[in-house]
């Protein structure tokens, strides 16, 4: 009976933990959304004034940036690094789309 018990103790407690987590991931969907509404906007001001599609130095300050900001909140530099290097080439990619499309974000 007491197993039981305690079976159901940590079934509760999975239950509330992927609940959280179910709501962590909906928020960093939206915030990630909301990111990509913020690069898109940089894309096109970038195509119009012809300027580069990547900055690098500014990539390097960033990655520098979620470093600390990662060490700080202790989780590990490197997947932070790895995490924002994939998200910039997804923004690079867009900005490069962007300017192959004369200025606009959607083709044609």
């Amino acid at each position: 009976m007491s197993e039981d018990k305690n079976i159901d103790e940590a079934r509760r407690l999975l239950a509330g933990y992927r609940s959280s987590i179910d709501n962590i991931d909906a928020a960093l969907i939206h915030m990630l959304a909301e990111r990509f509404r913020c690069t898109q906007a940089v894309g096109v001001l970038k195509a119009t004034h012809g300027l580069p599609p990547a900055d690098p130095a500014r990539e390097a300050q960033q990655i520098e940036r979620l470093r600390r900001l990662a060490n700080d909140a202790h989780l590990d530099p490197d997947f932070a690094e790895k995490f924002l290097n994939f998200v910039i080439r997804e923004v690079i990619r867009h900005h490069e789309h962007i300017a192959a499309n004369g200025g606009t974000s959607q083709p044609g």
